[in-house]
């Protein structure tokens, strides 16, 4: 898509085309607000200034359309489709690291009290693996601040990729 057909959508159109990056009204509203942009860096720019004021609250809800890392989206929707492809590094064969990362998650879950995210994409599973078992030994208000940051990045990355030639 250019710029220009963005600019052109109506209000509903391209809040449509913007929600799936990221489920976050204010995100959405800012973003389709923002029009009509000179280019897609300012576009960006307005984005990424927008997921520095998400609220927890906010954070939380997003989380529900994002699925665990290392199982399958669900549904056959734009976001879910982002998700398989994000996190196509997950090897489903790999029955060990399926294994952690399944305990992982578990355990994150049950000391932070929400999914764990990480932007997958560019990432191996081990990786993620990784930044999991490290992300556990942080404080509840780090860990908001780091997951705020890692689904600002991947919000950004799919708004980004919307544009890609």
């Amino acid at each position: 898509m250019r710029i220009e057909e963005f600019n052109a959508m109506s209000e509903q159109e391209a809040a449509a085309t913007v929600r799936p990056c990221v489920a976050v009204d204010s995100f959405v509203d800012t973003v389709v607000a923002g029009r009509p942009y000179a280019d897609v860096e300012s576009l960006l720019a307005t984005a990424a200034a927008q997921t520095d004021a998400w609220t927890e609250a906010e954070v939380t809800g997003a989380l529900a359309d994002h699925p665990r890392i290392g199982e399958r989206p669900r549904g056959g929707g734009a976001s879910a489709a982002h998700s398989r492809r994000e996190q196509a590094g997950v090897d489903p064969a790999d029955v060990d690291l399926q294994e952690r990362l399944r305990a992982g998650n578990e355990k994150y879950e049950a000391t932070f009290g929400r999914i764990y995210l990480v932007r997958a994409a560019g990432r191996s599973a081990a990786e993620m693996l990784d930044l999991l078992e490290q992300r556990l030994g942080n404080d509840a208000a780090t860990e908001l601040e780091v997951t705020k940051g890692q689904l600002g990045e991947i919000a950004l990355l799919r708004l980004e990729g919307m544009f890609a030639a």
